[in-house]
């Protein structure tokens, strides 16, 4: 018997009111997964190729009702519908939950914004490094003595965004399998950050980590979990938290653990972070890749994104010379 990978969400509907950011993402990621993806958009409007990848495009003005009445026989035979209006814009077109699910109550309907669909601010423009600002996680990113860096919109707009809007959905999907009932859901993306803040506020909590920006165990400030610059004006990203992995980096580096100083001593972390700063400046990037190629110190290259899909094992995970990254996750084939 040959061995096939059928898509997990094979034979689902979805309808993608054409938005930016964390919605088209999302309706990539559901394609991307197996399902059918029509995506509605404006005539002669701007698309970027990863948003529409994998998807039928459909060409309609919802403002009118020839567009509006397209889009509700669609959703008639639809599984899931996703949006990301502000809040009311969708009740507004004629195209919101109650209208939708007055016509399909199997309807699964995926509201994105930025700040939810309640709130003193649920009405409010914003954008991804707005909502991650009022989430704590914009505050605790950067170095100290500079203003805090946005992390690209991958935190927000993603993160906090589409994958929590994704969980909801195939959350509901599983629901449905047993009511036989659609349902609504309201994807916010402070709520989605905040959720994956999580880790800052138990650590907070045991006392092991502040608010103080470039002093905590994942924020730049240690020595043995930061980038260093090498003599090319490349950057090795140094992650060895665990004790095992520090000594294989001190070892490889042929550092002495004793004059080194001991891997958590506050006192040791400028002369450790000088000292490893002088050794990567001293070689090129290219030198330290070999080096900690086979090793465990988790010790790895900083690369572009034009370089990232050349590696050796983003290569092994994607032989598609694709312009776009892979689908993520991969499925085994079933027998």
């Amino acid at each position: 018997m040959t061995n096939t990978v059928t898509k997990p969400l094979a034979g689902l509907h979805v309808i993608e009111l054409a938005g930016i950011g964390p919605i088209p993402y999302a309706g990539q990621l559901l394609a991307d997964l197996g399902a059918k993806v029509t995506r509605i958009v404006k005539a002669n409007s701007l698309e970027l190729a990863v948003e529409t990848r994998g998807k039928d495009n459909l060409s309609l003005d919802i403002r009118r009702d020839e567009g509006r009445n397209t889009v509700l026989a669609l959703v008639k035979t639809a599984d899931i519908l996703i949006e990301g209006n502000r809040p009311g814009v969708a009740e507004r077109l004629g195209l919101g939950p109650a209208q939708c699910h007055a016509i399909n109550p199997k309807l699964i309907y995926g509201r994105m914004t930025g700040w939810g669909q309640t709130g003193p601010w649920a009405h409010k423009a914003g954008h991804d490094i707005n909502y991650i600002a009022l989430s704590g996680a914009l505050l605790a990113m950067g170095d100290e003595d500079r203003p805090p860096t946005p992390p690209l919109n991958l935190v927000g707009d993603y993160g906090g965004g589409s994958m929590f809007l994704i969980m909801g959905i195939l959350s509901a999907v599983i629901q449905r399998s047993t009511t036989g009932k659609g349902q609504t859901i309201d994807a916010a993306i402070v709520d989605g950050t905040m959720s994956m803040m999580g880790i800052v506020y138990s650590l907070s909590e045991m006392g092991v980590w502040t608010p103080k920006r470039s002093s905590n165990l994942l924020d730049g400030s240690l020595p043995y979990y930061r980038c260093y610059r090498t003599q090319d004006d490349g950057f090795m990203a140094v992650g060895c938290i665990e004790p095992k992995f520090f000594v294989q980096m001190l070892d490889i580096l042929k550092l002495d653990p004793t004059s080194f100083g001991d891997q958590n001593d506050p006192a040791m972390r400028s002369q450790q972070i000088e000292t490893l700063q002088t050794i990567f400046a001293a070689k090129t990037r290219t030198h330290w890749e070999a080096l900690f190629d086979s090793s465990d110190a988790c010790i790895t290259p900083v690369l572009s994104y034009e370089e990232a899909p050349l590696h050796k094992q983003n290569k092994a995970r994607h032989d598609k010379n694709e312009p776009h990254p892979a689908p993520a996750p991969k499925f085994s084939p079933r027998t």
